[in-house]
């Protein structure tokens, strides 16, 4: 089974968290996160403009294989969700000029797949990221939640992966 590396985004108008996993099947191992942060003084398109340029510098640096990424929910503010959205979009345009295939999962999904609640909380998620990857201490929030994201991807890949074999089985007997 090949090891496949993937980069988790956790897109924000003020922070946006990475994470970088290499999987082998159902083992994820930590290869760095960190959150990359806009100055929340400076114009919208500036902070969108640093997001693109840090996300492509991520993605230069780690040569992730795909990227995943968390979806837009609604928030009580339309304008906080609209920014979310920006920001997402300026993450996302530079994982596909990098020309890499992009999975989105909501938010419930990857707290589901991650702690085993759609309802965890991000203290829940933190832990849980670092007791799956095996780490010293606990992530910064964004960055654990941008690990949760891509293992999360890992989860699914893997469960698609049998899937597909179990598809392939199935139409070799007839």
């Amino acid at each position: 089974m090949a090891i496949v590396r993937l980069l988790g985004i956790d897109p924000g108008s003020r922070i946006t968290g990475y994470g970088i996993v290499d999987v082998e099947g159902p083992h994820g191992c930590h290869v760095a996160s960190g959150c990359i942060q806009t100055a929340s003084d400076r114009p919208l398109p500036e902070r969108l403009k640093t997001i693109f340029e840090s996300v492509t510098g991520v993605i230069g640096e780690y040569q992730p294989m795909e990227v995943a990424a968390e979806q837009v929910f609604m928030h009580r503010n339309a304008d906080s969700a609209l920014r979310l959205g920006q920001a997402r979009g300026a993450a996302l345009c530079a994982a596909v000029m990098a020309g890499l295939p992009v999975s989105e999962y909501a938010p419930r999904a990857i707290k589901q797949a991650v702690v085993g609640s759609g309802a965890a909380d991000k203290c829940q998620v933190q832990r849980m990221v670092a007791l799956l990857l095996n780490l010293p201490e606990l992530p910064q929030a964004d960055a654990a939640d941008a690990l949760a994201v891509a293992i999360c991807h890992g989860h699914t890949r893997q469960t698609l992966n049998r899937l597909g074999a179990v598809a392939v089985r199935t139409q070799r007997r007839r």
